[in-house]
């Protein structure tokens, strides 16, 4: 990567963290229900993202889980987690397991190299999935009817396919696809890769509802369960 590119991404991800942060994305974890997932989703991601490189060389897509911590805990704490799972995915790959492509180096600077070179990583897997998740759930909250199914199906499912293949069209744009994949490898990987992480979001989504609908700071029952007989919640 070109030390243009690699400034332009963190850039990028300098000025979408400075955006989130004016929203005090810190704030959410002090409503206690929140907390336990937000450190169990730190927990998990990393090694989601670490496992994706065990994958065959040339393969340059990742789950990255952002369409769902949007709706467990927001878009600003979401794009603000991005960097905590690529500084648990750097351990993993530095102090990790020995069965990787990389020997384990016992060095903090080894670390933070790897941390810095996830940075088009925290923005193509976290920022942008994420944003477009956000941009495409308030589109469903403002024009579509306030109904349980809605949410779980709008923007649990199709909320998050569109977002990741919307993100491999960006990508497109923006000239990411790698050299071992053509144009349209690219684009179909990602229109998989949303119906595949769509699945496992509407799915985890339909189960908090259910079961612990205090993990989801989007959802309320006020708004998507209205009493038999009376008007939903607008705002």
């Amino acid at each position: 990567m070109s030390q243009t590119l690699f400034l332009a991404n963190w850039g990028a991800l300098l000025l979408a963290l400075g955006m989130a942060g004016l929203f005090k994305p810190w704030l959410v974890l002090r409503h206690r229900p929140l907390q336990s997932p937000w450190l169990g989703a730190m927990v998990i991601l990393p090694w989601v993202w670490w496992l994706q490189q065990l994958l065959p060389s040339g393969v340059a897509l990742r789950i990255g889980g952002a369409c769902l911590l949007v709706l467990m805990f927001g878009w600003p704490l979401a794009i603000w987690s991005q960097p905590v799972v690529t500084v648990g995915t750097a351990l993993i790959e530095v102090l990790g397991p020995p069965f990787g492509h990389m020997a384990p180096t016992h060095s903090v600077a080894a670390v933070v190299q790897v941390w810095l070179e996830l940075g088009p990583t925290m923005i193509w897997t976290g920022v942008i999935p994420a944003t477009l998740a956000l941009s495409i759930g308030l589109a469903i909250r403002r024009w579509a009817p306030q109904h349980l199914f809605v949410y779980i199906l709008g923007r649990g499912f199709f909320g998050t396919a569109l977002a990741i293949s919307l993100t491999g069209v960006l990508g497109w744009l923006a000239n990411r696809v790698p050299d071992s994949m053509s144009t349209e490898e690219w684009l179909l990987g990602h229109w998989l890769l949303g119906w595949g992480e769509a699945i496992s979001t509407g799915m985890l989504t339909s189960i908090f509802v259910a079961f612990k609908p205090q993990w989801l700071l989007t959802y309320s029952d006020a708004r998507y369960l209205p009493p038999p007989g009376g008007d939903s919640q607008k705002g």
